[in-house]
């Protein structure tokens, strides 16, 4: 397991945005994460989303089509408008800028590393203030405990393709952009590559049919992932999200 090191949320701020953030009227729109005059994205969002979007989705329907089956992206079940601005930089900073915290390798295995970022592997019942103003989903699946993972992530990081149980992830500021396979089907990939490299080097030569679902996340939409589904994401610019898994 590679080394990891502890820092202060303010110091991963510092990392993560090299460069001032919009001020004024910019803060409320991306809730300060996005830097002044930055470069355009490393990548764009895909051709064709071929994740189905859902909105005013039944827990039956759920249940029926998507929970065992395939993803789903869900839109509008919630209102998090009161955590989206919590989860600002200022708001963030203001209530857990000296607060230790660890950052995590991204990559499959976690033997080397170039992108790291804030997702797991901390102690977040530091977090519950925050937390509690997080509405999750309202579906759950039997035998399944709900759990937080929160994340903040800089521009062209993600995790290489793994899987694990099912889950919700909603990004709250940002994009993020996610690739998906069926159990059945194990995606080309290096484990310790990361999922930019991935996506440069490996998806263009890939057949139609050898192609993964994918989608990119916008902030306030919640996907859903069964069971031990592949997958891989890339974060698009800074961003902040919640993870919801179900174990």
């Amino acid at each position: 397991m590679a080394r990891r090191r502890g820092h202060s949320l303010l110091l991963l701020v510092l990392w993560t945005l090299t460069a001032p953030a919009r001020p004024g009227p910019g803060e409320e729109g991306d809730g300060g994460w996005q830097r002044r005059g930055a470069a355009p994205a490393a990548v764009a969002e895909e051709e064709r989303c071929t994740v189905e979007r859902r909105a005013d989705l039944s827990y039956a329907e759920f249940v029926q089509h998507y929970a065992f089956s395939r993803p789903v992206i869900l839109q509008g079940l919630t209102d998090n408008s009161r955590f989206r601005a919590l989860c600002s930089r200022k708001r963030l900073l203001a209530s857990f800028g000296d607060n230790v915290i660890r950052l995590s390798t991204a990559n499959t295995y976690s033997y080397q590393k170039d992108t790291l970022y804030f997702f797991g592997d901390n102690n977040f019942t530091e977090w519950a203030s925050l937390f509690r103003h997080y509405v999750p989903p309202p579906f759950g699946l039997l035998g399944t405990t709900p759990a937080y993972s929160f994340g903040i992530a800089g521009t062209g990081s993600g995790v290489p393709f793994h899987w694990h149980g099912p889950g919700f992830s909603e990004v709250i500021y940002g994009r993020k952009r996610w690739f998906l396979y069926p159990p059945e089907k194990t995606p080309e990939f290096h484990p310790n590559k990361t999922t930019l490299a991935w996506l440069q080097d490996t998806y263009p030569a890939l057949a139609p049919s050898a192609r993964p679902l994918e989608c990119t996340i916008q902030a306030g939409e919640v996907l859903y992932f069964p069971d031990r589904w592949w997958h891989a994401t890339l974060n698009l610019d800074t961003s902040v999200f919640i993870s919801t898994f179900l174990s």
